[in-house]
């Protein structure tokens, strides 16, 4: 599968910007109000988003990178889950669920000039990190733990894939404050 790494930076920055300008919708007690115990707040969906960006999928690319293919020990292949959302180049169209925790529910934004920010330092890195992928053997992998091994351009790709499908949660949580 052919990746184009700018055409991903062009959609990633379009959505992000949708999701930086619905911010002027809300009041911080919008974006802080829990549909249900165990849900998510909007806000929450913003910092998750952020976090996952910088934590999850920049860290990968960056471990790709610096990864030494084959002899590493880090190829590998897709699980048919990732196998799946590469072929239809989205999440499918579910809600998945986890399971509360600390380590991975997110915690409530303190500001909408977090998110913005967060927002903004997402795009700034995702701008940094595409030109030097294409000079990322794509046999250097990193795992994802549903997905299995993804090359970094796989990994840029996912960026955008995973702001797309949370946009049907945003629009199931703006349903509920907007009613």
């Amino acid at each position: 599968m052919h990746i184009d790494t700018k055409q991903t930076l062009e959609r990633f920055e379009e959505i992000v910007s949708l999701y930086r300008q619905q911010l002027d919708r809300y009041e911080m007690d919008q974006l802080t109000r829990t549909p249900e115990v165990g849900e998510w707040s909007l806000g929450q969906v913003y910092v998750h988003l952020i976090q996952t960006t910088m934590r999850m999928q920049l860290r990968q690319i960056e471990a790709c990178r610096e990864n030494g293919g084959p002899a590493s020990g880090t190829v590998g292949e897709k699980t048919e889950p990732g196998k799946a959302v590469f072929d239809l180049g989205a999440f499918p169209p579910i809600r998945i669920r986890v399971a509360a925790s600390d380590a991975y529910t997110p915690r409530q934004p303190e500001s909408k000039e977090q998110l913005v920010d967060g927002l903004n330092e997402v795009v700034r890195r995702m701008r940094e990190v595409e030109p030097s992928l294409e000079g990322i053997p794509a046999e250097n992998t990193a795992p994802h733990p549903r997905l299995g091994k993804l090359n970094a351009k796989e990994w840029f790709a996912l960026a955008e894939m995973h702001f797309r499908h949370h946009l049907r949660q945003k629009e199931r949580l703006d349903a509920l404050l907007f009613v």
